[in-house]
């Protein structure tokens, strides 16, 4: 039986957090139609989770991903992560996200993914605001240090938290390090000797890959400038470019194994007994 490989791609427009970003060319939606290519070759569907100011802006993208099956979940109506927001500001703008992602198309939005992954203990407090309104998971947790932000103590299984079902990155031990190894940045500078190597081991755990992307993570014409939320550093915007070319053979070579791209709805509602109630 196949393993659960949650990909998932952060549906977001770098553009919208620059000062000059409309000044650059448009890249999103025919970013997207490639993740559509590589989905339909292996009959996949998966999990977008949407920023509300693409919604507003792509709404015939929205329903495109829609008609193609795949889930739409929440990713901030502004891309800001949560230690920015106010337990009421946090509110304001989940529920705009949800609403533009509705009018869009949607029929229904349970899932949500905090922008870079900032849910950690001190912003602990969206676990009850995504309660309240009604949403039955999150898949907002790094189990690491990172630069930016993390969660180390809590874990790589998915459990309930408030009622909410958080879904942790997939990380890998390299050295001192625990990095995510199947989505992103990450997936990309890591020697993809490495990378097998590490995603293999989750075929003997009982364990999902969860992994994430972008529509910049594949873009091979997107022009060069410097990405926002990075601190301007040079090295970090040089890593944002790199190796995008291999991307999907990386990923095909992630299904060879023996994994199977499923939405994390779909997964919580087969693996839903091996979910585990925590404070």
């Amino acid at each position: 039986m196949a393993k659960p490989y949650l990909f998932s791609v952060d549906l977001e427009d770098l553009r919208f957090g620059m000062p000059d970003g409309l000044s650059y060319k448009e890249r999103v939606p025919a970013n997207v139609h490639a993740y559509f290519d590589w989905l339909n070759k292996h009959g996949f569907k998966c999990t977008f989770f949407v920023v509300g100011d693409v919604a507003e802006v792509y709404p015939s993208l929205i329903r495109e991903i829609c008609h193609e099956g795949h889930e739409l979940a929440c990713h901030m109506h502004r891309h800001i992560p949560l230690d920015k927001l106010t337990r009421e500001s946090f509110k304001d703008g989940l529920e705009a996200n949800r609403e533009a992602i509705l009018r869009a198309g949607a029929a229904g939005v349970k899932g949500f993914r905090a922008p870079i992954f900032s849910l950690m203990p001190s912003t602990a407090w969206a676990y009850d605001v995504l309660s309240e309104l009604g949403f039955s998971y999150s898949s907002s947790v790094l189990p690491a240090k990172n630069p930016f932000y993390g969660w180390a103590e809590f874990g790589r299984r998915p459990r309930k938290v408030r009622g909410i079902v958080e879904i942790p990155m997939t990380v890998e031990k390299f050295g001192p390090l625990n990095i995510p190894i199947a989505g992103g940045v990450y997936f990309r500078i890591i020697p993809a000797l490495l990378v097998r190597r590490s995603v293999r081991k989750y075929l003997k755990t009982d364990l999902p890959l969860l992994g994430y992307f972008h529509p910049y993570d594949i873009d091979l014409e997107q022009e060069r400038f410097m990405h926002p939320e990075i601190n301007d550093s040079r090295f970090y915007n040089f890593l944002m470019y790199y190796n995008r070319k291999n991307v999907f053979q990386r990923l095909d070579a992630v299904i060879r194994m023996g994994f199977t791209v499923c939405t994390c709805a779909e997964y919580i509602r087969t693996h839903a007994r091996e979910i585990d109630e925590s404070d």
